[in-house]
């Protein structure tokens, strides 16, 4: 997937914050996210990862400051896949074209994409099972590949791999590699250093709903700048 001539990015945090019954869960946060690099959000539990991607996809609307892409029309352009993925009550199959049916698509266009997408992703056996019994990694790959079939241009991944076994993860890992390589920008969050240090390209590291540090991820990992970031990635229990 190449770059668009229309792409919709950038995307630009602008002083986004975010408050809950007064709580302050994000604040200030500024940052500039360009077509190419796979920019993995780190941070320890607790630090606005989740809520960040969120409001960057649009699920939720910052109680300060702006997300602007540089199109104003986004439908189908950007993806997000979660942590505990929601699979609809049908076959695997259906939950891979429905997207394409909200779109428009005829139905032959549909269930071929849907099926090559399947296959993409290991899952071209199991097409005609119920998608809720799935093991928890295929759930996954289930949603990459129904994220897939759009071709968006920004997938959003919230800890994809938090609850998945070494096998699973090493799959979605994976499938984050084929996304970046046919073109789609990935941002992710994950608290996993190991995961961080295989995938990144740039890091966002957030502590206490604030943006510490946004630099190249081998800087980052060779000389972070701020203290909460050392300690971090010292395994130190900060919070």
């Amino acid at each position: 997937m190449n770059r668009p001539a229309d792409s919709i990015l950038p995307l630009v945090i602008d002083a986004v914050s975010y408050r809950l019954g007064g709580r302050p869960l994000l604040e200030s946060i500024s940052a500039r996210l360009g077509h190419g690099p796979r920019t993995i959000i780190l941070g320890p539990n607790g630090a606005g990862k989740s809520l960040l991607l969120r409001i960057c996809h649009g699920l939720l609307a910052p109680t300060e400051g702006s997300v602007t892409w540089s199109r104003r029309d986004t439908r189908h352009r950007h993806a997000m896949v979660f942590q505990r993925p929601v699979m609809l009550r049908r076959s695997a199959l259906a939950n891979v074209a429905y997207p394409l049916t909200l779109a428009g698509l005829p139905r032959r266009l549909r269930n071929a994409r849907a099926i090559e997408a399947l296959a993409h992703f290991g899952l071209a056996e199991i097409a005609g099972r119920p998608a809720r019994v799935l093991s928890g990694g295929e759930q996954q790959r289930l949603a990459l590949a129904r994220a897939w079939v759009m071709r968006p241009e920004v997938l959003f991944l919230d800890e994809p791999t938090s609850s998945l076994d070494p096998a699973a993860t090493f799959a979605v890992e994976q499938a984050v590699r084929d996304f970046h390589a046919a073109g789609t920008k990935v941002v992710m969050s994950t608290h996993d250093l190991g995961q961080a240090n295989r995938l990144a390209d740039e890091v966002l590291f957030l502590f206490r709903g604030r943006l510490i540090e946004h630099a190249e991820a081998e800087t980052f990992f060779r000389a972070p700048s701020s203290p909460q970031a050392r300690a971090f990635l010292a395994g130190e229990l900060i919070w």
